[in-house]
């Protein structure tokens, strides 16, 4: 099964619950929401008072990255806003079990995330723990970014752990995934697919904004696999 994440970071803010509710029904599965904290990431996103907004627009799961540090005083916010996933950097958290934990205990699906130079043997003690691995195809705090493609490597890899592990995580991407390579993700492990400007921006020229044509054109890629 692969799911659709269209990040809102991309979106127009201007209209932000119009573009989530436009983006879902075009056939996206999750909303991906960007959190960046102009600390750990050289940018400034947003919090959880727009969770809290935009959680009564959609049914569909919001998947909340945090690019904060640290990460352990947001995460029960957030919880509270609305998000079904909450993922963090190991970077960020000076314990990686106990913001796991802390997660769950706010009834959240945890994530863990790795950056494209981030080791990980992070996940050799927690794997059993996670309902979710990212692996960032470009370096975090900016959209728009090209693809990294050492990033299919490290996707094989935690594909084969997943597998090995017989548990049913989620193994996401983010970072410059488009019609022309989502395929290629896809057959090296990837089931979850995090696309902000290869979604919203396709968007722009339509009136109203609707986005069937480029989630279809993904979708359509997926079914090559």
């Amino acid at each position: 099964m692969y799911r659709i994440a269209p990040s809102i970071l991309s979106a127009n803010f201007a209209k932000l619950g119009e573009e989530i509710t436009n983006v879902i029904d075009s056939g996206a599965d999750i909303i991906h929401f960007d959190v960046m904290d102009n600390h750990y990431v050289p940018n400034l996103t947003i919090g959880p008072l727009v969770c809290e907004a935009i959680r009564p627009l959609t049914t569909a799961m919001i998947d909340v990255h945090l690019m904060v540090e640290p990460v352990d005083r947001i995460v029960p916010d957030f919880a509270k806003a609305g998000a079904n996933i909450i993922s963090f950097h190991p970077e960020a958290s000076g314990h990686i079990d106990r913001t796991i934990g802390l997660i769950k205990e706010h009834d959240c699906l945890a994530g863990l995330v790795f950056n494209p130079a981030t080791p990980l043997h992070y996940l050799d003690h927690v794997l059993d723990k996670l309902d979710l691995i990212l692996i960032m195809s470009v370096n975090p705090g900016f959209g728009g970014q090209k693809f990294i493609p050492e990033a299919l490597n490290k996707l094989k890899a935690v594909r084969k752990r997943i597998d090995e592990s017989g548990r049913n995580i989620m193994l996401e991407i983010d970072g410059g995934v488009k019609v022309d390579n989502i395929a290629e993700i896809a057959r090296a492990g990837a089931d979850t697919f995090v696309a902000g400007s290869a979604i919203y921006h396709a968007g722009k020229d339509s009136d109203p904004h609707r986005y069937d044509t480029i989630v279809s054109a993904l979708r359509a890629e997926l079914d090559k696999v």
